[in-house]
């Protein structure tokens, strides 16, 4: 199987806050380093990952944030009328269709279909000839939604091509769910903190995936574990402590972050037990502004186990 960052698409989901968007970006910032054109691919019409390198307004055209690195925000009623252009082979009768108000009830109606051109879009980006004209990447690395949501996305192609079944929809679906289906192009990575519910559902995802999708995790990643500062002589010593001197708060605030970091450790030990993916550990990082330094950070230390 080819390396994770060897492949054509990536995607990265996770429980809501586990830093999902972080972890894309960095993975991306890995990949562009190692020579690769990529472009780190936003849904839900999100923008997060531009601002982490200064920019603004990226929209549904990529825009080059560092060298070889791009970002996208995949905006689904452009994704549509992409869609239809191609297939009816006019701009401007794609234009009349996606803009009919029949049209707009239609798609509306029909479950899954943002979810689908979605997934088109990352689909195109991703191919060695795009159907939109555009310009070609060797990696494509998803900010794939929350865990459900990003279920419900990878889903999409294979609900369409089991219900069209022939015509333009099947098809386009059935060459989406094979291209996420190909170990060899798509690569899955769960990011998760070092709390009991997001490795609970770390846990859950690769269930799930497995059950009703035939995919695998590729990769885990453990964000924000906190180091370990004591030895076991020091340890002693804290809890030893006079608690009534004027240290006595700081002893307890530093205790209390030990406990924390202990437990961390044992969520991390339940994740690489139980999960079949390899893990990947990142730190807490103590910084208020989060941007291309703590990015490049995090891409070195990615680097170091991909």
């Amino acid at each position: 199987m080819a390396a994770l960052l060897d492949k054509r698409l990536v995607v990265v989901t996770g429980k809501g806050g586990v830093g999902k968007t972080t972890v894309a970006a960095a993975l991306g910032l890995l990949a562009a380093r190692r020579g690769r054109r990529t472009v780190v691919c936003e849904v839900a019409q999100q923008e997060r990952v531009a601002a982490l390198f200064g920019a603004h307004d990226v929209g549904h055209s990529e825009v080059e944030l560092a060298p070889d690195l791009f970002s996208v925000s995949v905006q689904p009623e452009r994704a549509m009328h992409e869609w239809l252009r191609h297939q009816l082979k006019s701009g401007a009768l794609a234009g009349l269709l996606g803009g009919s108000r029949l049209f707009s009830y239609l798609t509306a109606a029909a479950p899954g279909v943002t979810e689908l051109v979605t997934m088109g879009k990352v689909w195109d980006l991703a191919q060695t000839s795009r159907r939109t004209g555009g310009a070609t990447f060797d990696t494509v690395v998803m900010d794939a939604p929350a865990t459900g949501h990003g279920l419900a996305l990878l889903s999409a192609p294979r609900t369409y091509a089991n219900i069209a079944r022939v015509g333009p929809i099947a098809r386009q679906a059935k060459a989406i769910d094979s291209f996420l289906r190909d170990g060899a192009v798509t690569g899955l990575v769960a990011v998760a903190l070092p709390e009991e519910m997001p490795v609970n559902e770390t846990l859950d995802l690769e269930r799930r995936l497995d059950e009703q999708l035939d995919l695998e995790i590729d990769q885990a990643v453990l964000n924000g574990l906190l180091p370990q500062r004591f030895k076991a002589s020091e340890l002693r010593r804290l809890r030893e402590a006079d608690d009534s001197t004027p240290a006595g708060g700081a002893v307890r605030a530093a205790l209390a972050e030990h406990a924390w970091a202990r437990g961390q450790r044992e969520q991390l030990g339940r994740l690489r037990a139980e999960v079949r993916a390899p893990v990947i550990e990142l730190p807490y990082l103590f910084e208020p502004d989060f941007g291309r330094a703590e990015l490049e950070l995090l891409a070195d230390l990615l680097g170091e186990a991909l």
